[in-house]
């Protein structure tokens, strides 16, 4: 749909109602500056073009700017963000986009969105509406590529996996570190791995992966340190709690699909993971039975509870984890006796 828009901006031909929506926020803010400029032609100067954030806005407000007549210009162009009015049902929108006047132009953009309701499938039958999900590894790849192009720079394949692997597969994020990379290999035609490396700011989520890597090799001196690194970085105790549980959950789920011969493409859409990142995953399962999987599963929701309840603090919650899944066996029944007592004790700072 994200074509039609530009085949709509290029013709002049516009929709009176565009909705925008999905999780990858770096395309919808650029296709909503697109349309925005298109039809003000460039001129927001608030006479006719206005703005409306937040699920507090005043609905009847905005239907009583909607029906007044644009000052010496062709349109009135409104802009809603992020409204949470596609999650719920909204009659009275639904029934009023059935009648907007033909001077009024309406751009919608939300994260969320529920199709079942009333104004999504008006917006659908009246309007357009396009989807911005996160691009596939594939498109990443083409834009990277082609951004360097512009630059006149080159990327090795090894440094352009190693770089969506280093900075995931947000594109504001990657946009951002594109700039860096390409200011610091500003005297080179051709982008090496050591490049990515010296420039690249490696995201929370590779730390996770990196530690429990650090769990299968039983490396207990690595996951508690790359845990305080962490905390130095003022992550949340909780949020890396989060994260840990849901690389197990991850794990859990390739390990299944990998014993049942899926093919790589569908284990990744299927795992919610980027499918150039999923032989490592498919490795790192390997280091795990199926029941220990659930077993560590079962233990971070007793911890989460445990700190939700009063019963132990956050931070000592992970390093109880963290101790438990990279020990060894008699060393791993220990703790979950501890765990299951609730008994706090000091952990040994490495």
């Amino acid at each position: 749909m994200a074509n039609i828009i530009d085949e709509d901006i290029k013709t002049g031909n516009f929709s009176q109602i565009y909705l925008l929506c999905g999780v990858e926020r770096y395309l919808v803010r650029q296709y909503r500056n697109k349309l925005r400029d298109a039809l003000t032609g460039g001129e927001n100067d608030g006479m006719n073009f206005s703005v409306f954030q937040g699920n507090d806005m005043n609905l009847k407000e905005v239907i009583g700017l909607a029906d007044t007549l644009p000052f010496f210009s062709e349109r009135r162009v409104i802009l809603v963000e992020d409204s949470g009015l596609f999650k719920k049902s909204c009659e009275e929108l639904a029934d009023y986009l059935m009648r907007v006047p033909e001077t009024t132009y309406f751009i919608f953009v939300e994260e969320e969105i529920d199709k079942r309701t009333k104004v999504y499938k008006t917006v659908k039958k009246q309007g357009r509406i396009a989807e911005f999900p996160t691009p596939k590894d594939e498109v990443l790849s083409r834009w990277i590529v082609k951004r360097l192009k512009d630059a006149n720079k080159m990327i090795k394949p090894e440094a352009l996996r190693l770089f969506l692997l280093r900075t995931g597969t947000d594109m504001e994020h990657i946009d951002k570190e594109m700039e860096k990379l390409i200011c610091y290999c500003m005297d080179k035609e051709l982008v090496e791995e050591e490049d990515v490396c010296a420039i690249t700011t490696e995201q929370t989520e590779n730390k996770i992966f990196d530690m429990v890597n650090a769990i299968v090799e039983q490396n207990q001196r690595k996951a508690l340190s790359l845990y305080y690194d962490l905390l130095i970085l003022k992550e949340p105790p909780m949020r890396i709690l989060y994260l840990i549980t849901r690389q197990f959950r991850i794990l859990l789920h390739v390990k299944d699909m990998s014993s049942r011969g899926m093919d790589s493409r569908t284990m990744a859409k299927n795992a919610g993971v980027p499918e150039f990142a999923l032989r490592k995953h498919v490795a790192q399962a390997k280091g795990f039975s199926e029941n220990g999987l659930k077993e560590a599963l079962s233990e971070s929701a007793d911890l989460e509870e445990a700190v939700k309840t009063g019963r132990m603090n956050d931070r000592m919650a992970v390093e109880l984890l963290l101790i438990q899944y990279s020990a060894n066996a008699a060393e791993k029944t220990f703790v979950q006796r501890m765990i299951r007592k609730n008994f706090l004790f000091p952990v040994k700072m490495y």
